[in-house]
């Protein structure tokens, strides 16, 4: 009963491991962004159906973050490279706003599409919209809906633009909101975020570790 109970959690743990890559290959080389349905879309191909086998979001972006590395290397390093270095010019602009990165540009899984997704803070729904058309810079309107926390979420403002041929996707927050990071929907937890200064400190290290690589031995 013991070995027949190990066997069956072994079979399960590498349908999981089976399901995470299938569905971060999906999203690497499909341009799939939800989780859900890169892991749904894994099952469906891999032939899976039982809940068990499904894996977590963190597993999946983990397992998107090495495919990346092993099949895409330089081209993905210089994707991320352009995009968090645009981040960094775009939080300086919003510095106004308290402005955080957050997703996948900060987390390391940003491909070449991906949008430059900033948090910005105010109580004044008309202030960022103000700042955008006073500087000139056309955006569109959406909503997105977050938790803030395990009792309370909403619908907030959302602005995307694009500029230097890179997509942006602004979140306005209540400025309570700067205390502690909504939740995240990869593992509903209170989000990674990353002001300018911590940025700019991750591309300083990062410039360290490669001039460190490239010098090895």
């Amino acid at each position: 009963m013991h070995r027949a109970r190990q066997h069956a959690e072994t079979r399960t743990r590498e349908r999981r491991r089976s399901l995470a890559h299938e569905a971060a290959r999906l999203m690497a080389e499909g341009g799939i962004r939800d989780f859900h349905q890169a892991k749904l879309k894994a099952a469906d191909r891999l032939g899976f159906h039982d809940d068990a086998s499904l894996p977590r979001n963190r597993e999946i972006e983990d397992a998107l973050r090495e495919y990346q590395r092993l099949f895409l290397g330089d081209s993905h390093a210089q994707d991320l490279r352009t995009r968090r270095e645009a981040a960094l010019r775009a939080l300086d602009f919003f510095a106004g706003f308290d402005a955080r990165l957050v997703g996948p540009v900060l987390e390391g899984t940003a491909d070449a599409h991906a949008p430059v997704a900033l948090q910005l803070y105010s109580d004044d729904p008309d202030a960022v919209p103000r700042f955008l058309d006073e500087a000139g810079i056309p955006a569109e309107s959406r909503s997105r809906r977050l938790r803030l926390d395990r009792m309370r979420e909403g619908e907030f403002p959302v602005w995307v633009f694009s500029a230097e041929q890179i997509g942006f996707d602004l979140t306005v927050l209540p400025a309570t909101a700067l205390r502690q990071a909504p939740l995240s929907n990869v593992d509903e937890k209170p989000m990674r975020r990353a002001s300018a200064s911590q940025l700019r400190q991750l591309l300083v290290d990062e410039d360290i570790a490669a001039y460190d690589a490239r010098h090895a031995g």
